[in-house]
């Protein structure tokens, strides 16, 4: 049985029908430029035209179109805001919802997953869901003894609705480019397909939730609801209230923003040195800002909550060195030895030569946050970096464009980059340097001995 959503024949003719729109808007906008409207201008109205036809397509779908509106999502910061302004609200809204399965569907699901007495498993459950994404949706319930928790069902034809989904994305995937500058989505997609399996797979997921929990138990600044039952295709996870991070977004508080992002970063970069796996899916959807507890707290004493960990990069060394001593090195100046770490590492290929110093000027802006005690993330700044590298006359862009990305370091590289967008949604002042230093292997040179960062500084 399939409900994603009617029939496949369906989701294939939407996929199908936008580049044949995406087509239809660069000819009506090469009308334009021929009428006289500016090249700048005109393409900042195709550019919002076919955002507005894609996020509405990918929103209406689950699968693997909707997994792929959530990772451009946190991209929107980059365009802008008068193309990003109009399409905000969607974007914000596939992060947290879809359409979703009808009650029967859903009980047949844990009929069959759990046991015809599924229902003796519970005191009770709700039939109307909290929470749907890509590939499954959540109920609200309490455990037969007496917990609160989150039942996540994944979609019957869930796998087939991904690859189907994202193989039909790929064939497109350039036409996509102008919407996020300085980024190929192709690799994007690609690197979605390689982990369908895994993402399917809610006994991997309920073990990396364990990892995370087991390890955070103790922490006062992040929480992670712990896993109460898992079967394939259901997952039953203990309840977690809090303000969502889209929410914090779009009306938070300044101290709300703030200490949202220096969790998200905290988390971003102690998770692979604390439990060897790096939570690679950060969209606000999976993200919750909640009051701390514990009598005698600080008001405002906020702690971050972190759910889904359906996708995960295994790391047992924790992050690689190699990206704490470059951007060290790159810190420091030194313009050979971080060409030399590159060029061993595969991000610059054998049979291409570089400007070291080219190469400094161009990794310099990019990790400009880590060069103060504080920085303010920002959409403008975002777009300021995503135009200096689109830009195909800048010198940033034609390095960038030699530089190559090891495949090991492709979904570092994604989440790191989907963090920043959130950081910069969120507008917050963030000590980034002070989670390098305290949890980036090779970011602090070996004769210094950094304290982790203490709990209060937010």
């Amino acid at each position: 049985m399939s409900d994603l959503p009617r029939k496949a024949v369906t989701r294939t003719a939407k996929l199908a029908a936008l580049p044949l729109g995406f087509a239809g808007r660069a000819t009506w906008g090469l009308g334009k430029r021929i009428g006289g409207r500016s090249a700048e201008l005109v393409a900042r109205e195709v550019q919002q035209r076919t955002a507005d036809q894609l996020f509405k397509t990918l929103g209406e779908l689950k699968g693997g179109a909707m997994k792929l509106g959530q990772a451009l999502s946190v991209f929107e910061s980059a365009l802008p805001e008068e193309v990003a302004g109009p399409y905000r609200a969607a974007l914000t809204k596939l992060q947290e919802a879809a359409p979703p399965l009808p009650a029967h569907t859903v009980h047949g699901v844990l009929a069959e997953r759990i046991g015809e007495d599924w229902r003796e498993y519970f005191l009770e459950f709700e039939d109307k869901p909290s929470a749907a994404a890509s590939i499954g949706q959540v109920h609200r319930g309490v455990w037969h003894d007496g917990r609160e928790v989150a039942v996540k069902v994944q979609y019957p034809g869930a796998g087939e609705a991904l690859l189907s989904d994202l193989t039909q994305l790929s064939r497109f995937a350039r036409l996509l480019g102008p919407l996020i500058p300085g980024m190929d989505i192709k690799p994007l997609i690609k690197e979605m397909r390689d982990r369908v399996s895994e993402e399917l797979d809610y006994e991997l997921e309920a073990q990396a939730q364990r990892v995370h929990a087991e390890e955070f138990a103790d922490d006062p600044a992040v929480v992670i609801p712990g896993v109460v039952h898992q079967s394939d295709q259901v997952l039953v996870t203990e309840w977690m209230d809090g303000i969502p991070l889209a929410d914090v977004i779009a009306d938070g508080t300044a101290e709300q923003r703030d200490r949202a992002g220096q969790l998200l970063a905290r988390f971003l970069f102690s998770g692979p040195a604390r439990t060897g796996l790096l939570h690679a899916d950060p969209h606000p959807g999976n993200f919750r800002l909640l009051p701390e507890e514990e009598e005698g707290a600080p008001a405002g004493a906020w702690r971050l909550g972190v759910l889904d960990f359906g996708t995960v990069d295994r790391l047992p060394g924790g992050l690689p060195s190699t990206i704490g001593e470059s951007l060290r090195m790159t810190l420091e100046g030194n313009a050979a030895a971080v060409y030399g770490l590159l060029r061993e590492e595969g991000f610059v290929k054998e049979s291409i030569e570089l400007e070291p110093d080219e190469v400094l000027d161009y990794l310099l802006p990019i990790i400009e946050p880590a060069q103060v005690e504080e920085f303010t993330f920002s959409r403008g700044w975002l777009r300021d970096q995503a135009a200096r590298i689109a830009d195909p006359r800048s010198p940033a862009h034609q390095l960038g464009r030699q530089l190559n990305l090891p495949p090991s370091y492709l979904l570092i590289h994604r989440v790191t980059l989907s963090t920043i967008g959130v950081l910069c949604q969120l507008g917050a002042a963030v000590r980034l340097r002070d989670e390098l230093e305290a949890w980036l292997p090779g970011f602090v040179a070996e004769t210094e001995e950094p304290e982790p960062v203490a709990e209060g500084g937010a």
